[in-house]
């Protein structure tokens, strides 16, 4: 497995401002890669006791059973997260949990990765991609395609990391509206849009809910936030570029629409 490199945070430190209530189930936040998997787990950390939040590792499949008694175990609750994939051994481990599946759209997603492939946080076999003889066009195109034998199609992750768990009982959350909730925190509709969260979470809301929030979406805590990345690659678009939308929608059919974002 690729190396990635995490700069800390101080959230456990700023988790001691606020009352804390004991949870009193699982919660796992799963979610697609480069999907804000950080911001999503920040906010949530700022609800949940310390001692109750499993920092050990990110949930994965190579890693599941080492970790599942401890982090998803209904007898202990604790607020856990990954990269978890649906297969017999996840639906069982996560049966008990309450489960947060967050995704991204598809098209930001591919610039998302981009990004990160070529940004010094990412150690892996790969550092050809970070050069010159690679254009912009074919780095979003692997992305898009994979890298045979060496990184997955997006086919594969979105299938197995959001489309397989839908209609399993965990949750499905967008990124895009996170962002948008935070950024319009003072709202009645932001208001609306925690509050969902947060019970779905099993976690009732606090009167500080909004200052609680403020602090774990505070981007300089974020080791993935684009701006925290060490990019080597600054010609990668803001957009992605209508051909590559068109590839995506070929190698994906349908899953747009699916997740909501059509």
């Amino acid at each position: 497995m690729p190396r990635i490199t995490m700069k800390t945070d101080n959230l456990n430190e700023r988790n001691a401002e606020f009352a804390q209530q004991p949870l009193k189930h699982p919660v796992f936040l799963n979610s697609v890669p480069k999907s804000g998997t950080h911001l999503i787990r920040n906010i949530m950390r700022m609800f949940v006791p310390v001692e109750q939040q499993y920092h050990a590792t990110f949930i994965q499949i190579p890693n599941l059973r080492g970790h599942a008694g401890a982090a998803l175990n209904p007898a202990k609750p604790m607020l856990s997260w990954g990269h978890l994939l649906f297969t017999d051994d996840s639906a069982i481990a996560t049966h008990a949990a309450r489960h947060i599946l967050l995704v991204r759209d598809p098209y930001t997603w591919v610039l998302a990765r981009a990004r990160f492939f070529v940004s010094e946080n990412f150690e892996a076999n790969l550092s050809h991609l970070k050069g010159p003889g690679v254009s912009t066009e074919a780095l979003l195109n692997m992305m898009i395609f994979g890298i045979h034998g060496k990184a997955p199609p997006m086919l594969d992750i979105y299938q197995f990391n959001a489309a397989a768990w839908m209609g399993t009982g965990a949750k499905l959350y967008r990124y895009e509206d996170i962002v948008r909730a935070v950024k319009t925190i003072d709202t009645p509709e932001a208001e609306v849009f925690f509050r969902g969260l947060l019970n779905d979470c099993g976690i009732d809301m606090p009167a500080d809910w909004r200052e609680r929030i403020r602090v774990g979406s505070d981007r300089e805590q974020s080791a993935t936030a684009r701006e925290n990345l060490s990019v080597d690659n600054s010609s990668i678009p803001d957009e992605l570029p209508d051909t590559q939308k068109r590839l995506v929608d070929v190698a994906m059919p349908g899953m747009r629409a699916l997740l909501g974002y059509a």
